[in-house]
């Protein structure tokens, strides 16, 4: 294991970034939040712009499923603008994805055709399967 800043191990971030994903899929709101924090504070203090941008996409979903649609946007803005300047494609896709069905959640069909429409564009240009038909599939609900 390769030490990072301030004594930690990498494997710290890898950890709970997989328990925050896991969390996401299953729309647990509790545990989402609880690993979503700490994956921040992890990320914050040793500089990690990437799993600090996990951080917030996941906590964008946590408060888009409690109802709070303004925090969820404006974590989801923040992670979608970090993935941007990596050019991290998939994860961008997947941030996008998440402004659709906050948008969905909302009532706004617009925000979420938008969301879907350049999570598509992402999962497409990467050929990503599942991610692809997920989206394909909020979509056509909108349609």
């Amino acid at each position: 294991m390769q030490p990072v800043k301030n004594g930690s191990m990498a494997h710290e971030h890898n950890l709970y970034m997989l328990l925050t994903e896991a969390a996401v899929r299953r729309r647990d709101v509790t545990v989402l939040k609880q690993y979503a924090l700490v994956l921040e504070e992890l990320a914050v203090r040793d500089d990690h712009r990437f799993f600090q941008a996990i951080s917030l996409r996941a906590q964008g979903v946590a408060h888009r499923l409690a109802g709070e649609y303004v925090e969820a946007e404006r974590c989801l803005n923040q992670a979608q603008q970090i993935f941007s300047q990596y050019g991290a494609r998939w994860q961008l896709g997947r941030t996008l994805y998440e402004l659709g069905e906050l948008g969905v959640a909302w009532g706004d069909p617009e925000t979420a055709r938008q969301g879907f429409t350049q999570a598509l564009a992402e999962f497409e240009a990467l050929q990503a399967l599942p991610d692809l038909e997920r989206t394909q599939a909020a979509l056509g609900v909108l349609a």
